[in-house]
């Protein structure tokens, strides 16, 4: 043993312990490696490092997915049941503000018309499928007020009339069915006429307004109203007039009018079911029966 601390073996073991003890007093004195030694062992072990790490995530996510995946599965199902009731909050929402549009647009009706009685606001539910008249259903009927022939309309003006009703639902015949038919007048020269739908120009959207003397002052751009009936009340607008012809007879003009309202786009509508025929739209639908009747232009 003696003569091992005396040999050239342990002379260097020596040599080494001490220079290996150096080195680490001085990276502890100085903090930690010298900038040249730490570069390169960044250098050398990087992508181990880049390699042992992203190893290391992935085998932590995957025994988090097996060790907790109940809880996830319970967590995901308690998010979609809250995602499914904010979505009917929503939609109820909306709901409620439409409504809440529909009733106020209906007491600026109300007021402005005092002699009006209405139904419900209604809503579109259903459209006639390839109807060139566009004909809709509503979801209120005779179970609100709802009669055939009352008229619809919006705050825009007018669109239709009832034609078949039930408990809960009614049908919307619109002003491009042939049978619908309105009499109306310019605001500009009050010349009178009558509305009507057909084939002629539903297609294009547009209403025809006939029965013009021909010798009347009616041009584009004219504002059409209702005269008022027991069909329809007077002072709703009807459209704009959008050119002007004289009939192929040469007694009579007419006019092509286009909808205030376009009953293909419209989603919700108001039905007048009860209203008074004013003093002067009353004495002047007699006068024109009178007209109508044989004998009317005698004293």
């Amino acid at each position: 043993m003696h003569d091992f601390f005396r040999s050239v073996k342990f002379k260097i073991i020596l040599a080494l312990t001490a220079l290996l003890t150096g080195a680490v007093i001085y990276s502890v004195t100085t903090e930690g490696f010298s900038t040249t030694s730490s570069y390169l062992f960044e250098m050398l072990f990087a992508p181990v490092k880049a390699a042992s790490t992203r190893l290391s995530e992935r085998i932590s996510v995957s025994l988090d997915m097996v060790i907790n995946a109940e809880k996830y599965y319970n967590e995901n199902k308690q998010l979609k049941e809250q995602i499914g009731q904010l979505y009917g909050q929503m939609v109820d929402y909306d709901r409620l503000v439409n409504e809440n549009g529909d009733l106020r647009t209906m007491l600026g009706l109300q007021e402005e018309h005092e002699d009006y009685r209405f139904s419900p606001p209604c809503t579109v539910i259903a459209r006639a499928t390839n109807d060139p008249f566009a004909a809709f259903t509503v979801d209120k009927g005779s179970d609100d007020g709802i009669k055939p022939g009352d008229p619809v309309i919006t705050q825009n003006g007018i669109v239709g009339v009832c034609s078949e009703v039930s408990p809960g639902t009614a049908k919307i015949r619109t002003l491009y069915f042939p049978k619908t038919s309105v009499g109306a007048y310019t605001v500009r020269t009050k010349t009178d006429g009558l509305v009507s739908g057909g084939y002629e120009h539903s297609a294009d959207g547009r209403v025809k307004f006939e029965h013009i003397d021909k010798d009347a002052d009616i041009a584009v751009g004219d504002i059409v109203v209702t005269s008022g009936s027991e069909n329809f009340p007077a002072g709703q607008v009807v459209g704009v007039v959008e050119s002007v012809a004289m009939e192929t007879n040469g007694l009579s003009q007419y006019a092509v009018i286009v909808p205030a309202v376009d009953p293909r786009t419209v989603q919700g509508v108001f039905v007048i079911i009860d209203y008074s025929i004013d003093e002067a739209t009353a004495v002047r639908n007699e006068a024109k029966k009178a007209e109508t009747e044989p004998g009317g232009d005698e004293p």
